[in-house]
This record gives structure tokens, C-alpha cells and sequence, in this order.
């Protein structure tokens, strides 16, 4: 696929910082937006479209009211439609709870999805002692699922914890937050084995009901580690548990086997509905030497396990 039909945006100062980072593991292959960052967020240059929802020339986002937002996001139609006009998925990254974030998100995405983009959001929820921010979250987070063909959503307390573990700062670099969005990137842009494409994803996304994505890193000799981590991940209330659609890509080394993939797929796809549609992918990197990464994507899941 044409980079230019691969979209990563960031929305506000954090959400910003993560697309700006994911696109560095992949600026070949996709096209970057960013709208409304901050000092923090825009501190380098980034190979991609910039938009304020400001009133004034300043790097700075100045839609510090969720409302506002809305509203200069909304108004940025025309602009916004010359970006996406080339775009067949929009990878949305954005942290909830703010101004700039809570009040366009939604907002974009249903322009992204009136230009005809399969749009997938992964949404960052406040710390859970930010109560306020948790209010205003929820309520724009209910706009975003309606609005997204995926919604993802990211514990702010889980993402710390993890990021801490890998001596990052989840704030400037999130690493799994960037790893989620390069990795459905990837999963459609290049060649491999079994391909996916655009329409496989369309397939499996159309189907009702809640939806999500993850991905995960580790042995292929021990798959059922390799699921086991990957429900320990910040992701908010993460489950399989009888999603009716799946579409999953299974990377590794020059060294991966067909019984290995074997083994990985079947480790994540059986918690799926007895009568799920499946459609698989694989390829083999070879900066993958020994380990192997799984994308997934899943849909028809009850409401309750989200």
C-alpha cells in the first residue's frame, strides 16, 4: 500500500509525543498528522502534517476546553479533508481526559470515517485517582467507540507500571503504546507469507459488537507465556473471550517454523467464539531472530469484557 494510505495521527500534547514516535519505526510506510501538541510534542522536527487548534500562529495548542475543541475541530474541516483524502486507515493515538484530546478525537474521527477511512483508535484513560479527568473521559471515550471502527482503550496506571519496568517514561515514550500502533502498520503495509490487507481487516471489523487490538512480543517456544503477558498489558479490561471475528499476524526470525507458528496461533485463538471468522497472516523480519510478535485484531466482542 502507498504510505500516503496510512495515516498516524496524535491528538494533544501526549497523544502527540506517540504518534510522532510510532511513525519513526515506520515513516516509509505510512503519513503523519499531528493536531494540537504542545512544546513537548513538537520539540523535533516530524516528517508529517501539522495542524493548531489554537487562535494564534503558536506552537502551542491553545483548545484547552473540551468544547473548544469540538468546535475549532470541526472547523477544521476542510483542512483535515485534504489530508485524509488519500487515506484508507487512520491509526489514532490520544490521551483522554484533557481538552484538546477529549474534544476532537471524536470529532476527527468521524470525519475520517465520512472520507471513507477504516479508522482505529487507541485512547489513553487518566490515572484513576484523577477523578475529574475520568468524568470527562468517559463521556468522550463513548464518543470515540461510536465513531471508530476500533477503540482501544490504555490504563494510564498499567502503561506507567509497565513503562517503569522498561525504564521508560510513559509519557515520551510509551514503547508498548507505539509498538500497538507500527504493528497494524506493518501487518498491512508489508509483504509476508500469508498477507493481509485492508479488506481483511474491513472484514473482520464489520462485525457487531465491542472491539480491540493488542500485540505482544516473546518466545515462540512458549506460546501460552506469550498469552499470558499479553493480558497483562495495559490495555483496560482486555479479553478474547468469545470475540466473533479475529484477524491475527504472527512475525518472526529467519528461524521461525511452521509448528511454531502453528503453536502461537492457536494459544490466541482459542478463548474466540466456537464459530469465529479467523483470518490469518505471517511473516518472517529478520531483525526478529528468535522471538516472535503477534498483532491482533478482534471484534464481536460481548460490551461487557470492554
Amino acid at each position: 500500500m502507498d504510505s500516503q494510505s496510512l495515516l498516524i495521527c496524535g491528538i494533544g500534547g501526549v497523544g502527540c509525543t506517540w504518534a510522532k514516535n510510532a511513525h519513526k519505526n515506520c515513516k516509509n510506510l505510512s503519513d503523519l498528522l499531528l493536531i494540537d501538541g504542545d512544546s513537548r510534542s513538537l520539540d523535533e522536527s516530524a516528517e508529517g502534517h501539522l495542524l493548531s487548534l489554537g487562535d494564534s500562529d503558536s506552537i502551542d495548542g491553545c483548545a484547552a476546553l473540551t468544547p473548544l475543541a469540538n468546535q475549532r475541530m470541526l472547523a477544521n474541516a476542510p483542512l483535515t479533508s485534504k489530508v485524509l483524502s488519500d487515506a484508507e486507515l487512520v491509526v489514532l493515538l490520544v490521551g483522554l481526559g484533557g481538552g484538546s484530546g477529549s474534544g476532537a478525537a471524536a470529532e476527527f474521527a468521524r470525519q475520517a470515517r465520512r472520507s471513507g477511512c477504516l479508522t482505529i483508535a487507541i485512547a489513553a484513560l487518566p490515572f484513576e485517582c484523577q477523578s475529574l479527568r475520568q468524568k470527562i473521559a468517559q463521556k468522550s471515550l463513548h464518543e470515540l467507540r461510536s465513531t471508530t471502527d476500533v477503540c482501544v482503550q490504555v490504563s494510564l496506571d498499567r502503561l506507567a507500571i509497565r513503562s517503569r519496568e522498561r525504564g521508560l517514561d510513559w509519557q515520551k515514550d510509551s514503547g508498548w503504546v507505539e509498538d500497538l500502533a507500527t504493528g497494524v502498520i506493518q501487518t498491512l503495509a508489508k509483504v509476508g507469507l500469508i498477507n493481509l490487507d485492508l479488506m481483511d481487516l474491513r472484514s473482520i471489523v464489520s462485525r457487531t459488537g465491542g472491539s480491540t487490538m493488542f500485540v505482544a512480543q516473546g518466545s515462540p517456544d512458549n506460546p501460552e507465556e506469550l498469552f499470558s503477558k499479553t493480558m497483562k498489558s495495559p490495555l483496560e479490561g482486555v479479553s478474547m473471550d468469545g470475540a466473533t471475528g479475529c484477524l491475527i499476524q504472527v512475525e518472526g526470525g529467519l528461524d521461525l517454523t511452521l509448528g511454531q507458528v502453528d503453536s502461537v496461533a492457536e494459544a490466541f485463538t482459542k478463548g474466540l467464539d466456537a464459530e469465529a471468522q479467523v483470518i490469518f497472516g505471517a511473516r518472517v523480519s529478520e531483525e526478529l531472530e528468535g522471538i516472535v510478535r503477534v498483532v491482533a485484531v478482534l471484534s464481536g466482542l460481548p460490551l461487557n469484557v470492554l
